[in-house]
This record gives structure tokens, C-alpha cells and sequence, in this order.
């Protein structure tokens, strides 16, 4: 499969986060600037990486090198107006591999810097420590590391090979998508497939195949994507996270999409390439 973000292509270098080894080598620095999944982008078509000399005052993060030069990220409240912020989501199918490789890790690493800003044994503001890898509690000393959510999302198919797509509630007429769901604690990951199927559209799940992953730190998750096959095909929605679902033929998502009745996910996200892998041929148009 392929989508935006499911590669990782930056050697990450762990081994210089506990010391200053990394801000004082030789060669150059080049810093993005981040604020939330905010990056400085080049006519929001591409990242913005500046010198030490142009990077605004913030908390520093090491992503590690790339081509033999450092990279890092400023982590600020909202970056300058005059570094083009864009939203990652947004820019991601224009990156090269380099750059959405570096950019995932720095908006995962940043996103979770933002909420996770008081030691959750004793409540004392933390610090960041390891070039920005940790945060060290001020008070009991507890290390807390950066969390990841695995969710699991599946393109699930009928005996006639259709493809059940749901819509949220808050999205717009016409807008379709995989369905997807979080990991519960115990819980293996076809059994979170099968699980969510069954209570946002009441359709029992057989067979469940891994078909790949991809990070997607929109805050903190690891998006896990999944083919199953359905054993049953009445589909009741749970009017809670599921607004409506329907069986799709893939004449329906060619007709539908050309037509712009049918909205899918962007070419970014996982849920679109599973939808690709299925459907085969040419998907019209994109998620506006």
C-alpha cells in the first residue's frame, strides 16, 4: 500500500537524546518550526525548514539525521504567520517520504508535548528531557514518555465483494469512510475489527486480514488498517458514532465519486488506500 506517512526514513538516533551531543555536532541544523499539527511550509505545498539563526523561541525536540544532517523541531505555541503554517493533514500528499517522515515524528512528539504537561502521579508541572523525547515530573521525578494510540480500520466486504462504508454524524451528506475504532486494553486487534463492526453497524465479521499501518499523530494514534469479510450483510447503525452505512459496488464508488455524490477520505490517510486496494481502478475527486 501506499499513502503518505507509512514509511519511517530518517534515522532517529536515540542513542544522542541524553546529552547535548546532537545541538553541538558539526555540520548543519535544519529546524522545522511546529505549533500543534501546525508546520512552517513553503506556500503550504512543503516543509519550511529554517537555520538556528530564523528558528523563533521554543522548547527543542531532535528528530535525528537524514542524508548525514541534523534535523529538529521548535516546538512553539503557533508558529509565525510568516513561516505559511499549514496543518500536516494538508500537506502531507506533497511531501517527499523525508520530509512526511520528519513531520509525523515531530506533530506526534509536539501533539503530545501540549497535553501532558503535569505529572499524572503527583499533578507538579514536568519538564521535557532527552532532546525532547521524556518529560521529567518537577516535583516526584516520574519520567513520562509519549503515548500512542493503536486504532484499528478495516475496509469489510460482503459475499458479492461490495465495501461497507460508513459516515460520522458530523460530516456532510455524501461524505464516506472505512470504519475504525480504538484498541481496548485486552483486547487483540481482529477482535477490536470485529468488535467495532458489530456495534456501530451491527455487521458480523469472519475472516480479518492485516494489510498495513501507518502513524497518525492527529493526536496520538497508530492507525492499524485491516480487509475483513462480513458474514452477515443487514447493517443497523448505532446513531452515535455511525450516522448512516451502505454497501458499495465499485461501479457505485466510480459513478458516485466522478458525480461528486460520494466524498472518500484523501489520498493521505490509510482508509483511502484501502479503499484504492479494493476498488482498483480510477476514484474520482477527494474528501473536501
Amino acid at each position: 500500500m501506499d499513502f503518505a506517512f507509512d514509511r519511517t526514513t530518517h534515522d532517529r538516533s536515540a542513542h544522542l537524546r541524553k546529552n547535548d551531543a546532537w545541538r553541538t555536532a558539526d555540520g548543519d541544523l535544519r529546524i522545522l518550526v511546529i505549533g500543534g499539527e501546525h508546520v512552517s511550509t513553503t506556500d503550504a505545498d512543503g516543509m519550511w525548514w529554517v537555520t538556528e539563526d530564523e528558528a523563533p523561541d521554543g522548547e527543542w525536540l531532535f528528530l535525528g539525521y537524514r542524508d548525514g544532517v541534523r534535523h529538529a523541531a521548535v516546538m512553539v505555541d503557533r508558529v509565525p504567520a510568516e513561516l505559511r503554517p499549514a496543518s500536516l493533514r494538508m500537506v502531507g500528499p506533497n511531501l517527499t517520504p523525508d520530509d512526511a517522515s520528519l513531520g509525523v515524528h515531530a506533530v506526534g512528539v509536539a501533539r503530545w508535548h501540549q497535553t501532558h504537561r503535569f505529572c499524572a502521579a503527583c499533578g507538579a508541572p514536568s519538564a521535557p528531557a532527552e532532546a525532547g523525547h521524556i518529560r521529567v515530573c518537577t516535583a516526584c521525578g516520574a519520567h513520562h514518555f509519549p503515548r500512542t494510540d493503536p486504532a484499528v480500520i478495516m475496509l469489510i466486504t460482503d459475499d458479492q465483494d461490495r465495501a461497507l462504508l460508513g459516515r460520522q454524524p458530523i460530516w456532510p451528506e455524501g461524505r464516506f469512510s472505512t470504519l475504525a475504532g480504538f484498541v481496548e486494553p485486552g483486547e487483540a486487534l481482529d477482535d477490536a475489527v470485529r468488535r467495532e463492526v458489530m456495534e456501530e453497524v451491527g455487521v458480523e465479521v469472519g475472516d480479518v486480514r492485516y494489510a498495513g499501518s501507518q502513524p497518525w499523530p492527529f493526536p496520538s494514534s497508530l492507525m492499524l488498517g485491516f480487509f475483513g469479510r462480513a458474514m452477515t450483510s443487514t447493517i443497523r447503525v448505532d446513531h452515535d458514532e455511525i450516522a448512516e452505512a451502505r454497501w458499495f459496488t465499485r461501479d457505485d464508488v466510480t459513478a458516485m465519486t466522478a458525480s461528486a455524490d460520494l466524498l472518500l477520505p484523501p489520498n493521505v490517510s490509510i482508509s483511502r488506500a484501502l479503499i484504492q486496494s479494493w476498488h482498483g481502478g480510477t476514484i474520482h475527486g477527494k474528501w473536501a
